[in-house]
């Protein structure tokens, strides 16, 4: 997987056009470049995103339950109250963002890299996590209840009253955390 740090490195940065504006449930939306633009209560469930780009760009409240994502890129993006259950991302680079008491449960993800974000209270409940890095991040109250964490490393990140519970972990490796406070789910660690 590559791990572009610029909205210029993306591989399809050529491509992207500006959106402009609201969002709509079922939208298709390609080679979309997302930037500055602030999006409170939007409605856009089972939309599709594929290689967009999201730069400086608030979601507040609303919902995109169900959307996919695929090869998209997300730079110092704000999520505050937004649902996103059922979501599924696929090969995402998610850098300086913010996501605080997001319902993210039964949501898949897969080759995805956090890079330097902070997730407060984020509700990730039965979902499937496969070559996730979680780095440089600070994950507090973060509920993994009943999730599969299959290849999943924490370099760098430090969890705080993380809860664990009923999780299958299959070479998830937390060496790598700078601080590893769990308050639900020990036993599901000894896959750890």
């Amino acid at each position: 997987m590559t791990d572009p740090r610029k909205l210029t490195d993306l591989p399809y940065a050529h491509l992207l056009g500006p959106h402009t504006g609201a969002l709509e449930p079922q939208g298709d939306y390609d080679a979309a470049l997302f930037e500055g633009l602030t999006f409170d209560d939007a409605e856009a469930a089972s939309a599709r995103f594929d290689q967009c780009a999201f730069s400086s760009v608030s979601f507040t409240g609303g919902g995109l339950r169900g959307s996919k994502f695929s090869d998209v890129w997300l730079r110092a993006v704000r999520v505050v109250g937004t649902n996103l259950a059922e979501t599924q991302w696929r090969d995402a680079q998610v850098l300086s963002a913010a996501f605080a008491g997001v319902e993210a449960l039964r949501t898949q993800w897969r080759r995805v890299v956090f890079h330097g974000c902070k997730l407060d209270s984020v509700n990730f409940r039965e979902s499937a996590f496969t070559e996730v890095v979680f780095e440089d991040c600070v994950l507090r109250d973060v509920d993994w209840s009943g999730s599969t964490l299959a290849t999943v490393r924490f370099p760098g990140s430090a969890l705080h009253r993380a809860r664990f519970g009923r999780c299958e972990l299959a070479d998830a490796d937390f060496r790598g955390a700078t601080e590893l406070d769990v308050a639900d789910g020990y036993a599901s660690l000894k896959g750890a």
